[in-house]
């Protein structure tokens, strides 16, 4: 995206470790079961988010060398019914900035940079405040609807917004 990120890959076969527990997950989460996740064996299965990518990453970058700046993108497997808005497998991207001095002002800013370069410089952003247990601070970002530019319609759900991140 032109601002000095580093777009990074991981594997779509994961280790428990990397997807959950690193996550901050435990084991009694309800993302682990069985009807949530595609298990191989108790300790492998399908990703359920690009998230281990960052762990991974953060095990081998060289802090002496700068701060990382990364997204990473790619495929993500959940045990959801088909239907014409979910699939068991669909497409994720999450970033991870780590440095000194990055703000919720830094955030901001590049989301609203990446909205508007995949989604068109008319789309607003909009930010949630969320929760998640493996980041601080969390946000859920919408963009303004593209059929009615924010008014409301079908495609939004008559909220004007649509989730993307």
């Amino acid at each position: 995206i032109g601002m000095g990120y580093q777009i990074i890959e991981g594997p779509e076969v994961e280790e428990d470790s990397y997807n959950f527990e690193r996550m901050n997950l435990p084991k009694n989460h309800p993302a682990r079961d069985m009807q949530d996740t595609f298990y191989i064996t108790d300790d492998i299965l399908l990703r359920t988010h690009t998230s281990p990518v960052q762990a991974r990453t953060m095990d081998t970058h060289d802090f002496s060398k700068g701060p990382l700046k990364m997204i990473s993108p790619g495929k993500v497997y959940r045990r959801d019914s088909d239907d014409a808005t979910h699939s068991h497998q669909f497409h994720q991207i999450e970033g991870l900035v780590i440095s000194k001095g990055v703000t919720m002002a830094d955030l901001k800013g590049t989301l609203e940079v990446f909205a508007k370069k995949l989604f068109g410089a008319e789309r607003e952003i909009r930010l949630r405040p969320s929760y998640f247990p493996f980041t601080e601070p969390s946000v859920e970002v919408d963009v303004s609807c593209f059929k009615c530019g924010g008014k409301g319609c079908n495609v939004c759900k008559h909220t004007g917004w649509i989730e993307i991140l």
